[in-house]
Formats: structure tokens, C-alpha cells, sequence
């Protein structure tokens, strides 16, 4: 089904591609369009992972400079049957996480410092796990494919302002209203394309990511904790490039709030009532966390100020510290 999805969404790029190409230049810049089409998915399949990291100056890291998280993501990847991925770490303040790779062999998982730093090892394991639950569903190929494609009709766009109709001999059909189109579509169309690929994937992520972690809670309290500090920091790689926001776990732009017809993700809370709702239908009733890798276990009291659940409230939490669990 991702696949179908994948191609379904390469299709309609190609296309939009062409019709920005033909209001912008007409006939050959239709053409000229397609070419950079082809071109750019090409890349986008090979490539576009090491883009995307490569826009949010994410470092590598391995068992030597960052043994915790390592081992911590590998017990989780072996936990869910998977290959290991490469771990990078990003060196932003505000905590997020977002997964990237064309398939599970060539997959990738980053985590902001701010995330590392501000959650305990039972929440970053439930972010983690719901990363590598978008590796195992396979959004990541048409995630991290969308943003790159988004960025490049946003450039579309921008070359309208510059290059449109300024050519006799390569006049579009609208004339200068075809130009504005291309400048005022291209962007809105980038726009649709992120929400394009379907929010529900970040319930289903959620659930399974609940899954491999074995404690919704803990995926939950981090999800409030996110959505939190996301909105009083600034992520400005993410501001300079809004075409991978939908690819982290909860929006990094400061518009986020913004959970209507354009939002990127669902309603955070909705995502919190669902994991709540999910851990109260099973009883707790997955498997524990390995030890090693997760600690002692969240302490379900600490760290739920303001979680919501269906029924009744959740106890307030005690002051946690903001050291993280690494320090």
C-alpha cells in the first residue's frame, strides 16, 4: 500500500510540476518542468534522507560517542524485528525527533539534544519506538520523498517571480495571471502535499511505537512534553525549511497550533486521550522494557501534568529534572 501511495504521489508531483512549468513558461516551460521532475525524484529517492539530515546539521552518533541512546535505539530496533538504523543526533534546543531512509536497510532515526536532555529514558524510548514504527510501517520513503518534493515546487514557485513570461517566444497561456498563479499556487501546493500523506499514520505510529516500548503512558507523557517546549522554542532549521515539518513527531513551527484543515499532524491531545485510552483497554498489559535499556520505568504519576483521559484526570506530577537522564 505505501508504495502505491509512494508512486500515486510521485505521479502527482510530476504533474503539478508541469502545470507550474506551464503557467510560468508556457509550452517549454512545461518541458523544462518535467525535466527538473524526473530529475528531482530520482534524487529524491536516493538521496533525499541525506538531504533531510543534512538541512537540520544532524551528527551522526554510534556506541563510542553516544553509548545510551545507541544501545537504548538498538534494544528498541530489536525489539520490533528490525535492522538497526543509523542514530543522529541534532543539536537543537527544542526537543523532536523525526525518522527518514527509502526502506528499513536504509534507515536513519534523529533526536534533537533538547529532546535527550529534557525527557526521562522511558519517554525518549517511547519517541524512538514511534520512529521506528514509521521505519516498520514505511512512511519514511514517502515522508522524507514529500519533503523534498514540497521544497522543490516552493523553488518552482519562486522562479515564477523571477523568470515568468520574461520571454515573447515562451509566453504562457495566462499571461501574467498565470505567473501569479505559479507564485501564489506553488507554495499552498507544497502545502497540500505534506498533508497529503495521511495524518492517521502518526495514530497508527503511535500505537505501535506504544507497542514496542511497552508503555503507552510514557509515549503520551512525551508527547505533552514535546508539544510543550516545541511551542516556546524556536527550531530555526525547521523554520527555514517548513517542507520536512510533517516528518517530526510534533510540529516544530511555530504556527503549530494551527490543527485545522493545514495541520501536519493531529491534535496532540487527541494523540495523548488515544495512548490513555489504549494503556486503559489493555490494562498496562504489555510486556515490560528491558531494564538495561529503559531503566527503572516511568513512574506514571510523574510527568502527566495535563494529560487528559477518558474517564477521569490523571494526578499531577511531582517537579522532574530538567537534567535528562544521560545528564
Amino acid at each position: 500500500m505505501n508504495t502505491v501511495k509512494t508512486a500515486m504521489l510521485i505521479a502527482g508531483m510530476t504533474a503539478l510540476f508541469m502545470g507550474v512549468g506551464l503557467l510560468i513558461g508556457g509550452p517549454r516551460g512545461m518541458m523544462v518542468a518535467l525535466a527538473i521532475a524526473v530529475a528531482t525524484n530520482l534524487f529524491a529517492y536516493w538521496n533525499a534522507d541525506k538531504m533531510v539530515l543534512r538541512m537540520h546539521h544532524a551528527r551522526e552518533v554510534d556506541a563510542a560517542s553516544a553509548p545510551d541512546f545507541h544501545r537504548l535505539v538498538a534494544d528498541l530496533a530489536s525489539r520490533a524485528g528490525l535492522p538497526m538504523p543509523r542514530v543522529f543526533v541534532i543539536d537543537n534546543d527544542q526537543p523532536n525527533a523525526f525518522a527518514t531512509g527509502r526502506n528499513p536497510e536504509n534507515a536513519a532515526v534523529a533526536a534533537t539534544t533538547g529532546l535527550l536532555s529534557r525527557l526521562s529514558r522511558d519517554e525518549i524510548a517511547g519517541v524512538m519506538a514511534h520512529e521506528l514504527a514509521h521505519v516498520q510501517n514505511r512512511d519514511t520513503l514517502t515522508m522524507t520523498v514529500t519533503a523534498t518534493l514540497a521544497g522543490a515546487i516552493s523553488m518552482l514557485g519562486n522562479f515564477a517571480f523571477f523568470f515568468g513570461g520574461s520571454s515573447s517566444d515562451n509566453r504562457n497561456p495566462l499571461g501574467f495571471v498565470g505567473v501569479l498563479l505559479a507564485m501564489i499556487v506553488a507554495p499552498l501546493a507544497a502545502m497540500i502535499v505534506q498533508m497529503a500523506v495521511s495524518r492517521t499514520r502518526e495514530y497508527s505510529a503511535d500505537r505501535r511505537g506504544a507497542e514496542i516500548c511497552g508503555n503507552p503512558r510514557a509515549l503520551a507523557s512525551a508527547l505533552a512534553r514535546i508539544a510543550e517546549s516545541a511551542g516556546r522554542t524556536v527550531n530555526y532549521d525547521a523554520e527555514r525549511n517548513p517542507a520536512t515539518a510533517h516528518m517530526f513527531i510534533i510540529n516544530p513551527l511555530s504556527g503549530q497550533r494551527m490543527d485545522g484543515l493545514f495541520s501536519t499532524h493531529p491534535d496532540t491531545q487527541n494523540r495523548i486521550d488515544a495512548l490513555l485510552a489504549m494503556e486503559a483497554g489493555t490494562g498496562g498489559g504489555f510486556s515490560a522494557a528491558p531494564r538495561s535499556a529503559f531503566g527503572a520505568g516511568l513512574d506514571h504519576a510523574a510527568g502527566t501534568r495535563g494529560l487528559r483521559r477518558p474517564g477521569g484526570s490523571v494526578p499531577a506530577s511531582r517537579p522532574r529534572s530538567r537534567r535528562g537522564p544521560w545528564g
